[in-house]
């Protein structure tokens, strides 16, 4: 993310198994479950700004012992803005892979891996094997793609607008489609741009009928769209309380005009955190990061425990029941125990 963008189109109901079902029509999976009331926050990185594998190892092991929900990686190949970004970009579900092993309780998932990144089938495998691998806590961000300048870094196609939202789209069927067919039986798909035929549809995720699929983004049409179809998640980046409440409620209605229940979605947003217990903290905590206090409390979540947990507040008062901190100075581990021990009692 960083901050960035997935938009997402309307799947074409022909490319769709009839062993797929649609979130909150009647699949086996309680979707949208634990929505008990409780603001969730959940440590957000950004790797590829500049951390290695045991700097991210460091960031969710103590993300678990603090007590946080989940801890999430963006999926970049290229850093964005200044700073080196050394040691280099990590692959976000080799990452995933390892800490599946090396954690026991917390949710971990990206926001938001790129359909450009990965042919769908292949990137189930991947995805479902890593759902066994941490027993089963895995949750799936993805997103059209967006940051053409990683792309040619690295040799991997950009198309234009259009086509990435349609890629996306059939992306979306066959990926959760290959999860959710039923044991036995064959996957097959018909798109534009991809075809499976006759697919085993193997491995099976740990979760069933499939892991939770987060889509994000504040586009008016296509992204709704295809939340409603898809999403057991809807998530809102770096956008303010009112913008992220309009972003929601578009989503709402797009779940009732595809005849599904708005309540059976979990609504979410991202921001920035920079939190200190006094002004010469936060000051601190905001240059290391290259940003100011002042900017970071108009656009992000900043200042002390007190001012942030109000912030988070208009933001429940939105409709968010999940809060992602973007935490961008990974070696400050005390600013994670300063949220778990100030903040997380207030919003939890």
């Amino acid at each position: 993310m960083f901050p960035g963008g997935s938009g997402a189109g309307a799947v074409p109901e022909r490319h769709r198994s009839a062993a797929c079902s649609r979130p909150g029509t009647g699949s086996k999976r309680a979707w949208g479950a634990g929505q008990d009331g409780r603001m969730r926050l959940r440590i957000f990185t950004e790797p590829q700004q500049g951390a290695d594998y045991a700097t991210l190892l460091r960031v969710a092991k103590a993300t678990e012992d603090l007590g946080f929900d989940a801890f999430f990686r963006s999926d970049h190949y290229l850093k964005m803005g200044p700073g080196s970004g050394l040691p280099g970009p990590t692959d976000a579900w080799i990452t995933l892979a390892g800490l599946a092993r090396e954690t026991r309780t917390i949710r971990l998932g990206t926001l938001m891996s790129p359909a450009t990144f990965r042919y769908p089938g292949p990137l189930a495998i991947s995805v479902a094997q890593v759902d066994q691998m941490s027993g089963g806590r895995v949750e799936f961000g993805f997103g059209a793609g967006w940051f053409e300048q990683e792309h040619t870094a690295y040799g991997i196609p950009f198309p234009d607008l259009g086509e990435r939202f349609a890629r996306y789209e059939e992306q979306l069927a066959i990926i959760t489609g290959l999860w959710q067919a039923r044991e036995g039986q064959p996957f097959s798909f018909a798109g534009q741009y991809y075809t499976i035929s006759d697919s085993p549809a193997l491995p099976k995720p740990a979760q069933r009928p499939r892991p939770p699929v987060l889509i994000g983004g504040a586009g008016p049409r296509r992204t709704p769209r295809l939340a409603a179809a898809f999403a057991d998640e809807f998530n809102v980046p770096f956008h303010s309380a009112p913008d992220t409440a309009a972003a929601f409620g578009r989503v709402r209605d797009a779940c009732t005009a595809a005849g599904r229940a708005a309540e059976s979605m979990a609504y979410s947003a991202a921001q920035v955190v920079c939190c200190g217990r006094t002004d010469a903290e936060v000051e601190r905590r905001a240059a290391a990061i290259g940003r100011r206090p002042d900017e970071l409390r108009k656009t992000g979540l900043a200042g002390s425990p007190a001012e942030m947990a109000e912030t988070i507040g208009r933001f429940a008062a939105a409709g968010a029941q999940r809060m992602y901190l973007q935490v961008l100075d990974l070696t400050d581990l005390d600013h994670l125990e300063l949220l778990a021990a100030d903040l997380l009692p207030q919003v939890s």
